[in-house]
């Protein structure tokens, strides 16, 4: 008699970020399953494994595969297959979306499709499948690199990676000089985008579905360091945006004929978009767990946590999430450079999520309490040398507060973020 479990896919630095879903799995009856790739250090999952007070102790089993691929998550997980009766899955990060779409599609479990799956981890798919919702483009493979001509393009433009995320490889580029350097720095297999720089204030478009119909969609506000550089590092969160109710319908309704061309089934995504023009411009669509601290975001302003409807999306249970009551907002902190000794605050407790691969709870105020600042995450490990924030992983840390309906959240953000210090020493 195999015991019921719940096959999750991904590695231990955005796993301990959602454990909330490992244990609402074991408070369920599921044993939680989970396929990490070499990335996740084995002998620091089994010292969680080991702590009880940690929430990754109620994992029930661990496969390692050699890489986040269909070829190599198949094989790797037959041992559980057949230990367990596997009654849903799930991927938490973006590295195992394409494999766990289609898992849950050859074992006939709910899931985001594996057509979906597939076009939301590569940008190129994207754009040939969704052309009025993108900016101009062109694809350039690693042969074409020499032959870009820069008088065939539009300054500025944007340069970026068919599959890779968090802002990595993201370069703004105005020149033909600085395009050929860019070009040139990409490893010799990376096929990439050139696009047009869309100007606008950009979104993020979270959307619990279930059987193909969305059921519950929201609109978060998106900061960038765009306008320091030529990188796009994301620097802020708003959960729910402020914005017109004429704009917000625009992008509900280009999310929805989103997800509808890509068949997405069961689940959340997660799409961003530029709003320029008077048009909703996809920037990339992913049909997974929101990154960053968007889940505590939505905790805080719903007053629900996100996991628990996750699960039902994933076991084909009934499902519902309600609205927004309060808004919360996550600011990243610029810091100095120089190697990083410690984060205080003096308005939230601060956790170092990176060492520590724990995240704290918090619990949600009343809908009219007054603004609170109620967390501060750390995402660099002490010794670490801090310079400039080009992608998602140079960044060092955040603070999480929230506000009732009608305070304006812009001008805390700056007051939040002024009562933590980074603290650094200078490089030797």
């Amino acid at each position: 008699m195999r015991a019921p479990a719940f096959l999750f896919l991904g590695d231990l630095v955005i796993v301990a970020r959602q454990a909330r879903l490992i244990t609402e799995a074991r408070r369920r009856g599921y044993a939680p399953l989970l396929v990490v790739t070499p990335h996740t250090d084995p002998a620091r999952l089994a010292e969680l494994r080991a702590d009880p007070s940690h929430p990754l102790s109620q994992l029930a089993d661990v496969v390692e595969v050699p890489d986040a691929t269909v070829d190599a998550v198949m094989p790797g997980i037959q041992p559980l297959l057949r230990r367990y009766d596997v009654q849903g899955t799930m991927c938490i990060g973006d590295l195992f979306v394409e494999p766990t779409g289609v898992v849950a599609d050859v074992l006939g479990l709910p899931g985001a499709g594996s057509g979906a799956s597939r076009i939301s981890r590569n940008k190129l798919l994207q754009r040939t499948a969704l052309p009025e919702y993108s900016p101009d483009w062109r694809v350039v493979t690693p042969a074409e690199r020499a032959d870009v001509d820069p008088a065939e393009i539009s300054f500025p433009v944007v340069v970026k990676p068919i599959g890779r995320f968090s802002s990595l490889g993201v370069y703004q580029v105005d020149d033909g000089e600085r395009l050929a350097e860019v070009l040139a720095g990409y490893p010799a297999d990376e096929i990439v985008l050139i696009e047009s720089r869309v100007v606008g204030p950009e979104f993020s478009v979270e959307s619990l579905v279930q059987h193909g119909k969305v059921f519950w969609n929201a609109v978060t506000a998106k900061e960038t360091n765009e306008s320091s550089g030529s990188f796009f590092t994301e620097m802020g969160h708003t959960c729910p945006a402020e914005l017109a109710v004429s704009d917000e319908d625009l992008l509900f309704a280009a999310n929805a004929e989103v997800l509808r061309r890509l068949d997405f089934r069961d689940g959340i995504a997660h799409a961003e978009f530029r709003i320029s023009e008077g048009r909703a411009v996809l920037m990339e669509v992913a049909v997974r767990v929101p990154g960053g601290g968007i889940t505590f975001l939505w905790h805080l302003a719903t007053g629900e946590p996100l996991e628990p409807v996750m699960l039902d999306l994933a076991l084909g249970q009934p499902a519902d999430y309600p609205a927004p009551r309060r808004r919360a907002r996550q600011v990243y902190l610029d810091h100095p450079h120089g190697v990083l000794v410690d984060v205080t605050s003096t308005s939230a407790p601060v956790s170092w999520v990176e060492r520590d691969d724990r995240y704290p709870a918090m619990a949600p105020v009343a809908a009219n309490a007054p603004a609170g600042a109620r967390a501060v995450f750390v995402t660099q490990q002490p010794g670490a040398v801090l310079g400039a924030q080009t992608d998602g992983e140079q960044r060092s840390g955040s603070v999480l507060f929230d506000v009732p309906f009608g305070s304006p959240a812009e001008p805390l953000a700056e007051w939040f973020a002024g009562e933590v210090t980074v603290h650094v020493v200078s490089e030797r």
